[in-house]
């Protein structure tokens, strides 16, 4: 039986107007969400933990991108209750393929040991999911991807619903008007992820 995809255009489109895609964990139903408070990463302002550069420093993960797509977004769907399910992992496998999404991967020897994975439209990564095997792996990818964008004159990182783990990574909570006046400017930016 055939995966079910969701149209590229239309979560595109989605992203551009404020939503993102999440299956619910037990029906596997796609919803689509607009919170009222949107965790946001201000990249000009961003000052990373001093924790976080030490542990880069340590240099004990070699950072890639885009080198393994399919093995990030899989492994951030295994756990206990996951909102990625083989409809969004089909999806964003054909953004992927067409331009749109992008991996992170942090490798130990030969293995991926952790990564992120998101979606880059104008001035802003739509960051959607991050996993570790390894104790900080996924932060050393994070800020290996915080400095590429940085370069590359992005202007936020879209971190979706806040938690405990952003706020320490140095995300903010910003209003959804705030937020959608944010969207409107940085998606007429021309930025590249390269």
């Amino acid at each position: 039986m055939a995966i079910k995809i969701i149209e590229p255009d239309l979560i595109l489109s989605a992203y551009r107007n404020g939503y993102f895609p999440m299956a619910d964990p037990e029906t596997k139903e796609i919803n689509w969400y607009k919170p009222e408070m949107r965790a946001i990463f201000i990249l000009k302002d961003l000052k990373l933990p001093r924790s976080l550069h030490q542990l880069v420093k340590k240099n004990n993960f070699e950072i890639t991108y885009n080198q393994n797509f399919k093995t990030v977004i899989k492994n951030c769907s295994y756990r206990n209750e996951t909102w990625i399910s083989k409809e969004i992992i089909s999806s964003y496998l054909k953004l992927h393929k067409l331009g749109f999404g992008f991996s992170v991967e942090a490798w130990k020897n030969t293995v991926i040991v952790g990564g992120l994975y998101g979606i880059a439209l104008g001035g802003i990564f739509f960051g959607e999911s991050m996993f570790s095997k390894i104790s900080g792996a996924s932060k050393v990818a994070f800020a290996s991807l915080v400095e590429k964008l940085k370069k590359q004159n992005f202007d936020i990182i879209d971190a979706q619903f806040m938690n405990e783990h952003l706020k320490i990574l140095g995300a903010i909570e910003i209003p959804q008007k705030e937020y959608e006046n944010i969207l409107t400017k940085s998606l007429n930016k021309y930025c590249r992820f390269e």
